[in-house]
């Protein structure tokens, strides 16, 4: 099966292109698109093909490889392995979480806000998201 084409990436929303990345492969292959078998572009044709960095595409699959959902294969390619387990994706979750809160601690950091501003501001926001309505219901 060949690699989806038409693939969207949000510059804005604050998530590392990366981490979409990492999202996307992991979503294209738990809805059937790809399969177990089924080969990736190279690192530098994805990048081509997405108009980002060569090392933000590198990193995605460096993430991806270690999570066991695909193999890079010296002069042969990058093969989908298998349906990521729970512990994987959990795993995978995770790191995207761990790089938004770095990016977000950074950029307050720079913007000169104490760590007590920041943890007040976190406190206010996890109460409007908690009471933001649920978008399946």
């Amino acid at each position: 099966m060949p690699f989806p084409t038409n693939i969207e990436l949000d510059f804005r929303s604050g998530v590392p292109i990366y981490a979409q990345i990492v999202h996307m492969v992991e979503t294209m292959v738990y809805q059937g698109e790809l399969s177990p078998g089924d080969q990736l572009p190279t690192v530098r044709q994805l990048a081509s093909d997405l108009r980002v960095n060569f090392n933000t595409v590198a990193r995605a699959y460096r993430m991806l490889d270690e999570a066991h959902l695909i193999s890079t294969q010296q002069g042969r390619g990058t093969y989908i392995l298998e349906r990521p387990t729970e512990e994987v994706r959990s795993q995978l979750r995770q790191e995207v979480l761990a790089g938004l809160t770095n990016r977000y601690l950074t950029e307050a950091e720079r913007l000169g806000f104490t760590l007590d501003e920041v943890k007040n501001d976190i406190e206010h926001q996890s109460i409007l998201w908690g009471k933001r309505p649920i978008e399946n219901e």
